[in-house]
């Protein structure tokens, strides 16, 4: 098949659509189109409706096929927005156990970083009255 011609999936999808034999859409509309194909005396007529009931098969299956492209883009947009909310959520909650740990427990748990992660770096705590951070 040579789709380098085609710049999207569904160009790509309609040249397929287009190339589907007679007898798959003879067996969806009916099986009255094989013979009148298969006939090599049909009249103009006949192959001109054959035709147009090609091109509403491929118009039906290009229709239902764009139908569920649409519906699987709005369930992944609405994926994304719940994942981008959790992420906000997390990365709230990391800051706050951050400025709320000490540096004790900072450290201990820097240590536990594999060597490729970057140590995240250490809130500075304030100091309370007596030397020791909160």
């Amino acid at each position: 098949m040579n789709t380098e011609m085609y710049q999207t999936p569904m160009e790509v999808a309609v040249y397929q659509l287009h190339n589907f034999s007679i007898s798959f859409f003879s067996s969806l509309l009916g099986g009255d189109v094989v013979s009148v194909k298969l006939d090599n005396s049909a009249s103009g007529a006949s192959v001109v409706a054959i035709d147009n009931k090609i091109e509403q098969a491929m118009d039906l299956v290009k229709n239902h096929l764009m139908y569920a492209v649409r519906e699987e883009v709005e369930i992944l947009k609405e994926q994304i927005r719940e994942l981008v909310e959790k992420n906000s959520q997390l990365e709230r909650e990391n800051t706050l156990l951050k400025t709320l740990a000490s540096p004790e427990q900072l450290e201990k748990f820097q240590s536990r970083l594999s060597p490729e992660e970057p140590a995240p770096e250490a809130p500075q705590a304030p100091e309370a009255p007596g030397g020791s951070a909160v």
